[in-house]
């Protein structure tokens, strides 16, 4: 007999449809902008991209897997609560290394502003689904908001990202072409 409260978890199906689908359509548009690079005429390494455009399309994905965990017709509520746990803790080992990717590539110089977006706010995100795992037996809806709080703001991140590596493309593509280059 299935756990009274997995149906919880299908109070959530939509939510987590719009989120998910919005993530794999951001990740296809990564493809097309990584794409670009070549033609772009940066300067960009396999470092910067590590660093800074492939956890963009890894955030995307993390939505995107956690609303399939999230709408999958789990039979009891713990195998959801481990495979979200599984997403935040490889999630807040991602972030880590991120960030030691970031301080290591020397294309760009981080300000601030890219440690939030490329390191803080992903390893809270990835924390935020820990604790959702941690406490969706005792308080399944405020597990529930926390697991979609974080979802959501790793749309954003992506969101933010991937913007931000366009317009960091824009400009030095523009920095070139007035140089000759």
């Amino acid at each position: 007999m299935p756990d009274p409260s997995v149906s919880a978890l299908a109070a959530w199906n939509g939510f987590y449809v719009i989120v998910g689908s919005s993530a794999a359509a951001l990740t296809g548009l990564m493809f097309v902008v990584v794409s670009l690079v070549p033609d772009s005429r940066t300067s960009a390494s396999g470092a910067g991209i590590e660093a800074f455009g492939t956890p963009t399309v890894v955030h995307f994905c993390a939505a995107l897997l956690m609303s399939g965990v999230i709408c999958a017709p789990w039979p009891r509520l713990w195998q959801a609560g481990i495979a979200i746990f599984a997403i935040g803790v490889a999630g807040v080992l991602y972030a880590v290394l991120v960030t030691q990717r970031a301080k290591r590539q020397k294309d760009y110089a981080p300000v601030f502003e890219d440690w939030l977006w490329h390191s803080i706010l992903p390893a809270i995100a990835y924390a935020a689904f820990v604790l959702s795992a941690a406490l969706l037996k005792s308080n399944v809806v405020s597990s529930l908001f926390v697991c979609g709080g974080a979802a959501m703001l790793l749309l954003f991140i992506g969101i933010h990202n991937a913007w931000d590596t366009v317009t960091y493309m824009a400009i030095e593509r523009l920095k070139n072409m007035k140089h000759g280059r």
